[in-house]
């Protein structure tokens, strides 16, 4: 009888992972019938294309390696206070560093701690054995998910070291379902899994997987080291002018209807606003600054413009909103008005300002934090978003405290790179 259930739940197995195979094949099918109507996805297909003759060019087979693998741009921002401490102590490593997503490999292509950046193949046995006949990595590391069966189980067989740092787990995750033994063997690839919670190592142990240690998330750590970077940007300082500043970051078309009707209304002269929009096409950076009726400049003008004149900034450029930070008394964050999904908080938190968002962050517990710690504030229409903002300009005391909230919260959060670092010396 026994024999007979173990022969029943092998073929069971077989047969998802047999349709899991077949799933791939056809997403690669759907990819390259969508790339010619999709810019995003057509890079991705490009770039794929490319990944095993760029490994090949760059890897030697004497080369010791480091493999490192993110989603996207927000995995990689989360993985970097890790990476940069291992380029550190394996300098005569190369270091492959690979990401899904066209948003993540088009703005890192360049990252300076790794020697290759690639598009990772889709997760056929046969690009994992590919792959790892050319990387052979000595370690790899992968953050918060994207977790890729057939790579993971590949690695597994052949006995190569593997973390996962950062991860954050769900009940209704595959991996804790019947029909999830192939991503459940994914996960035991793993030699130790690095949570974000307790609640996903207590997830963990629920499929008998031990391997755990709840270090909290890495991005703490990350953004905690912003505070010893040189944030300095004379433009910002010149414009600010020693006058309170509101600094819209990440932000959309339903949050900048908030921030334009606000600013338009606004009869203090003194306090100036930064806004830096997530998409910072032409067209849209022109539609918003038309919209608004007080003297405004953008980044790509500011040498033609008096700063110091200007009541609003609008930065058409990306890289410098970390920096711009700095000098905010008072943030808005973008993407929880909508359905776009909250963007980074923590990169302001971190300067000790108050933060209001929309009210779509359930999927963002850091943002629960840090609204229950009174150092950031919900609002869902025009009216609550005036009022939270104009209580933060008038009353600095208020302001003050609700932002040391933030930074006190960050503060506490940090170190989990430590952990993970003490674990990969051992």
């Amino acid at each position: 009888m026994y024999l007979v259930k173990e022969m029943y739940f092998s073929n069971k197995y077989r047969i998802l992972s047999f349709l899991y195979n077949i799933g791939i094949n056809l997403t690669r099918f759907a990819l390259k019938s969508l790339a010619p109507v999709n810019e995003k996805i057509k890079l991705g297909v490009l770039g794929r294309a490319k990944t095993f003759k760029k490994l090949s060019q760059s890897l030697k087979t004497t080369d010791k390696t480091l493999w490192f693998h993110c989603a996207s741009l927000g995995e990689y921002e989360q993985g970097l206070p890790v990476f940069k401490e291992l380029r550190e102590q394996y300098k005569d490593h190369k270091i492959v560093l690979s990401f899904f997503s066209p948003s993540g490999y088009e703005i890192r292509k360049n990252s300076p701690i790794a020697d290759v950046v690639i598009y990772l193949p889709l997760d056929s046995s046969k690009n994992a054995k590919r792959f790892l006949d050319i990387v052979n990595p000595e370690l790899t590391i992968f953050v918060k998910y994207d977790i890729w069966p057939n790579f993971l189980i590949e690695l597994k067989q052949r006995n190569l070291r593997a973390i996962l740092i950062s991860a954050s787990f769900r009940p209704n995750q595959s991996y804790f379902k019947f029909y999830g033994k192939k991503f459940r063997e994914a996960l035991f690839a793993f030699n130790h899994i690095f949570t974000q919670n307790e609640a996903s190592r207590v997830l963990l142990k629920t499929i008998n997987y031990t391997e755990t240690t709840f270090t909290g998330d890495t991005r703490f750590d990350r953004v905690y080291n912003q505070l010893s970077q040189n944030n300095s940007l004379n433009f910002i300082e010149e414009f600010k002018d020693n006058k309170l500043c509101v600094v819209a970051g990440s932000s959309w078309p339903e949050g900048e209807l908030l921030l334009v009707e606000f600013i338009n209304s606004l009869k203090n002269k003194d306090v100036k606003l930064i806004i830096a929009p997530h998409n910072i096409k032409k067209n849209q950076i022109n539609s918003l600054k038309e919209k608004l009726n007080t003297e405004t400049v953008l980044y790509s003008e500011k040498d033609q413009n008096n700063l110091k004149r200007a009541q609003v900034f609008i930065v058409d450029t990306i890289g410098i909103l970390s920096k711009i930070y700095a000098y905010a008394d008072i943030a808005y964050i973008g993407g929880a008005l909508g359905n776009t999904g909250l963007h980074n908080t923590l990169e302001p938190a971190v300067f000790g300002i108050p933060i209001i968002i929309g009210n779509n962050h359930k999927k963002f517990p850091e943002a629960q934090i840090m609204i229950d710690k009174g150092g950031m504030f919900s609002i869902s229409n025009q009216n609550g978003f005036n009022q939270i903002l104009l209580k933060l300009i008038e009353d600095s005391d208020f302001r003050a405290k609700a932002g040391s909230n933030n930074f006190e919260y960050v503060d506490k959060s940090k170190g989990a790179v430590i952990q993970i670092l003490d674990y990969l010396r051992i």
